[in-house]
């Protein structure tokens, strides 16, 4: 043990260091813990959406490595340093909810039971690592680094999607190598998948571009860069993910219409704007020109099957509830939708459901009212923390990249309504480093005890950032 062990260190309320003493402590392995995290969530998406067995489970391997790093880091440096989320609390209910059906057999069918509960551990420990490595890390570097990273990944993958497209009307390979039996979209099957993991990834690259002072060229870029990623999602078809991405749009416009911090203006409104006309005219001449299958005008065609119709969906969403009232209390058993609701289905069809199209649904139908209990009560403690205290969290780059976050988590949950995207195991761990980052407690610099030159005033408004305030 290393000499820090032998220093005293006071807790606050909260789980964070006070004193001096917080501050600089570090390990190579914490370093090592949470670029691992990082390039796990970013490496997830490329390999099919981590949908398949030997993906997810890597994904879990991973996981575990990362937390064992963190924990060796931790008493390396001779402390542990616990953030605090009030998700954790129905997270934790939920893989227990889960766990019981399982192990008392309360489940129809226990090897996707089984399944669901390693990859509920695997979100849990995504969620955890998180907090502890990227939200509370140093002076919020690390949040902040994170919203170029998220840019870099939803570039490169829109990148990899619009030159599939381009390659022919008739391409049914990701990577151009493996063979699907539907067209994909970049390196997921589904168009919808890809569609919510850009939902995820945007707005936190928008936030971290509005919170950081650089080169105007660098900037334009940068935009122009979100800008294509959009006229991705649209290219895809989803409707979905295009709703999704409205309602982000208008929650961010909301915020920046209210209060703002000093240097940050209306003309971030005139620029989002600006970037969404240009998109639409990029995914107009793609469309029009047929540079990109006839499939990308579907977005603008509710009635119009792609796939699923929207009639189907209500089909399977009343089918779904007779489901729960079937089994009101303990459910089917997590992940077991699939091989219960061919029982239940009352319209013809020749599609087999895997999903119900509603995350929300689908995940009462399996663990019953408690376990829709516990995701409300999520959600609503989701909302709460997100909102605390924002106008001053947003006077530091970090508070931007939280704010980014929660967005993304709402344009998630609204997807879900109508989609299964928090099944897709890559999306789902970038969902819950979303909730980590939008729920846990400010970085531990920022809890420290204020210097001695801070004036009364200072102290009472809270951390002022060090940096640029935030421009367009």
């Amino acid at each position: 043990m290393n000499s820090s062990a032998a220093t005293p260190y006071s807790m606050t309320a909260n789980g964070t260091l006070s004193g001096s003493e917080g501050r600089g402590l570090s390990s190579p392995l914490l370093t090592a813990a949470r670029g691992l995290l990082v390039a796990t969530i970013c490496a997830a998406p490329w390999a099919f959406g981590a949908v398949q067995p030997w993906a997810w489970g890597g994904l879990l391997v991973l996981a575990m490595l990362a937390l064992i790093l963190w924990a060796v880091g931790s008493a390396h440096c001779g402390v542990l340093r616990l953030a605090w989320s009030p998700l954790y609390v129905p997270f934790l209910a939920f893989l227990i909810l889960a766990s019981w059906q399982l192990f008392e057999g309360l489940t129809i069918d226990r090897v996707a039971t089984r399944e669901a509960v390693l990859k509920i551990v695997t979100n849990l420990i995504f969620f955890f690592l998180a907090g502890q490595l990227i939200s509370r890390r140093g002076n919020g570097k690390a949040l902040e680094r994170l919203g170029i990273v998220a840019l870099l990944l939803a570039f490169a993958l829109c990148l990899l999607a619009l030159a599939q497209n381009l390659s022919g009307p008739s391409l049914r390979m990701i990577y151009w190598t493996f063979a699907v039996p539907v067209r994909p979209f970049g390196p997921y099957v589904n168009h919808n998948d890809y569609a919510g993991l850009m939902e995820l990834l945007l707005p936190i690259s928008v936030t971290y571009i509005l919170s950081r002072s650089m080169n105007p060229i660098l900037r334009i870029l940068l935009w122009c860069g979100v800008g294509l990623v959009v006229s991705s999602v649209w290219v895809s078809g989803s409707r979905g993910g295009t709703v999704a991405l409205v309602i982000e749009g208008i929650v961010l416009a909301l915020v920046l219409m209210g209060p703002r911090p000093q240097g940050v203006s209306l003309r971030s409104l005139a620029v989002l704007g600006a970037i969404i006309l240009v998109s639409a005219g990029t995914f107009y001449w793609l469309a029009s020109t047929g540079r990109v299958v006839e499939n990308a005008w579907t977005v603008f065609e509710p009635g119009r099957p792609l796939e699923v119709t929207l009639g189907d969906r209500f089909q399977l969403w009343t089918d779904t509830l007779h489901m729960i009232r079937t089994h009101p209390w303990t459910g089917i058993g997590v992940g077991c939708f699939e091989d219960v609701i061919p029982h239940y289905l009352t319209f013809p069809t020749d599609l087999h459901w895997t999903h119900a199209h509603d995350d929300l649904l689908e995940a009462v139908a399996e663990t019953g009212i408690p376990g829709g209990a516990l995701i409300l009560m999520a959600i609503a403690l989701f909302i709460r923390s997100s909102l605390r205290d924002l106008g001053r969290r947003l006077r530091r780059g970090w508070g931007w990249i939280q704010l980014g976050a929660a967005i993304s988590a709402v344009g998630m949950l609204c997807h879900s309504f109508v989609d299964f995207n928090l099944r897709v195991p890559a999306n789902a761990a970038w969902f819950v480093v979303c909730l980590a980052v939008a729920t846990h407690t400010r970085p531990v610099r920022e809890n420290a005890v204020r210097s001695s030159w801070e004036s009364p005033a200072d102290r009472n408004a809270g951390p002022l950032s060090d940096e640029s305030p935030a421009r367009v």
